[in-house]
């Protein structure tokens, strides 16, 4: 294992062991439940606006390490962001963990440990679930989302 590799693992596995925002955001404006039946991860995003920003955001849930890092780095880099900059970063992270990277737009160095999850097809599912509940929050959609 590379250095660089060893280091992403280690992120991945330090944001699983301790998520940020790992809380239930009691004010929250809108929330969604999504649900990977594969691996069994279950996740309830919050998010708190102040118009078009999203000036909060949180998860509670359970599921592997790659969808509560995911979760966990999600929630720190969408804070304080517009939705359409939390949409951006959405793709962006969907072309990464499926090995798409070079379809434009720069992958923010958070995002960076999760550039191996394409050669584990299995897992793109773990890693996006927690963006796909952000996404169902912010379009104020009140079905639970699925990777199915």
């Amino acid at each position: 294992m590379s250095g660089t590799s060893a280091l992403y693992q280690e992120i991945i596995l330090d944001h699983n062991r301790a998520p940020r925002n790992f809380r239930r955001l009691e004010n929250a404006d809108r929330t969604a439940e999504g649900y990977n039946p594969l691996c069994g991860d279950q996740f309830t995003v919050f998010v708190k606006l102040d118009g078009d920003r999203v000036a909060d955001v949180s998860f509670l849930g359970k599921g592997c390490a790659i969808s509560m890092a995911a979760g966990s780095l999600m929630t720190t880099l969408i804070k304080g962001r517009k939705k359409s900059e939390a949409a951006e970063l959405m793709d962006l992270f969907q072309r990464l963990v499926t090995g798409q990277t070079g379809a434009g737009g720069s992958v923010p160095p958070q995002l960076a440990p999760f550039n191996g999850v394409s050669g584990f097809p299995e897992r793109v599912k773990c890693a996006t679930l927690p963006w796909h509940a952000l996404k169902a929050a912010l379009e104020s959609r009140s079905e639970p989302v699925s990777t199915e």
